[in-house]
């Protein structure tokens, strides 16, 4: 058991290292070893945040980290709901194509002072099976490729109608049967890969009258609390940052300040927006004189939202305010128990003295 199956727990050597470490996971979940809160954790802030990553990782042994993985895998199952499955391991492939290419920039020197294992993209292509449809051009140097080309047929599976107009295949460049791409776009097809990966066999069967479901009651209610407070508010369509809630504008101030934010309020923000029923570009737009990338902004985007809409809108005014993100200025709990419903109900009282953001832009 090394670094590399921690970081990267779906690899087959990490599968093979839990097995062969010979662990009971139902008598490590019932000892409430560490490896459960991490678990809890991990899903939680798939969930919540779009990232499998801890928020105190030296807190964690590598095995507890690993291990976390299966137990993690279990808790998602019990959730029972597809969409969890899906943002949760859309969490965990996003995870690893930041480590991986964290991996690629490390120079030597910082490989030298970590005893951590670097990943390199071929091991991962192997990971993948996909070695034999995705090959680099040629580069002189020890230069990264900026260049790869992918199999016609791998690149149809992994790339989606509902990506932006530049992935159909009528605006690639197509030679013998591959595909183009740049070394960007790789990593988002690589996600892709993963995530299905991440997601082939979930949820497990059988475990509703198992006793590790009991074993794990208290994470699991964590966890569906937090699915209970998904928004069914309706569409709402009209874009007015003087009727946001004081938590949405003091993270759009905080972001205007050039304040980086951290993932839970970036992705309280992005899940706002989303909301309220603004598309990417509008979002890039809105935010433009601010400390968000676009490109951010366009992956959360895609996170939160699919054919039905948002999956997973802002958390409660509760839970924001354990995250020290809202403090219940005016009172306004009163109002609204989330910042959805408060926003809407602001529009249905003041539309009328107010102009659509939208309108302003044309």
């Amino acid at each position: 058991m090394n670094s590399l199956h921690a970081r990267y727990p779906f690899f087959e050597a990490a599968r093979d290292a839990v097995r062969d470490a010979d662990v009971d996971l139902s008598e490590l979940i019932a000892a409430e070893d560490p490896a459960v809160e991490r678990a809890h954790e991990r899903v939680r802030r798939s969930l919540l945040e779009g990232t499998a990553r801890s928020e105190t990782p030296d807190a964690w042994t590598e095995t507890q980290e690993l291990l976390s993985y299966p137990i993690a895998r279990i808790l998602v199952s019990l959730l029972n709901s597809a969409p969890a499955i899906e943002k949760y391991a859309q969490a965990e492939a996003k995870t690893a194509i930041d480590r991986l290419q964290t991996d690629i920039e490390a120079d030597d020197d910082e490989l030298r002072s970590t005893s951590t294992v670097r990943l390199d993209r071929k091991r991962l292509l192997r990971e993948l099976g996909l070695s034999a449809v995705i090959v680099p051009e040629p580069t002189t140097g020890p230069r990264e490729p900026a260049w790869f080309r992918i199999d016609v047929g791998p690149y149809l599976e992994l790339s989606s109608s509902t990506w932006r107009e530049k992935w159909k295949l009528v605006n690639r460049e197509l030679v013998d049967g591959q595909v183009r791409v740049e070394r960007h776009e790789l990593q988002k097809l690589l996600q892709k890969a993963v995530t299905n990966q991440v997601q082939a066999g979930l949820p497990f069967e059988g475990l509703e009258n198992n006793p590790i479901s009991d074993a794990l009651e208290a994470e699991l209610a964590d966890l569906n609390r937090l699915l209970s407070q998904r928004s069914t508010v309706g569409a709402i369509d009209f874009v007015a940052r003087e009727l946001f809630p004081p938590c949405i504008e003091n993270l759009l101030q905080k972001a205007e300040n050039e304040t980086q934010l951290i993932p839970v309020e970036s992705f309280t923000l992005m899940a706002f927006l989303t909301g309220i029923g603004m598309d990417a570009d509008e979002i890039v737009a809105f935010c433009d004189a601010s400390s968000l990338d676009p490109e951010g902004i366009r992956y959360q985007i895609e996170y939160l939202k699919d054919d039905r809409g948002t999956q997973y809108p802002p958390p409660s005014c509760e839970t924001l305010n354990t995250y020290g993100i809202c403090h219940n200025e005016d009172e306004h709990w009163k109002q609204a128990g989330d910042p959805l419903t408060y926003y809407k109900k602001q529009v249905e009282q003041r539309r009328d003295d107010v102009t659509d953001w939208r309108e302003t832009r044309s």
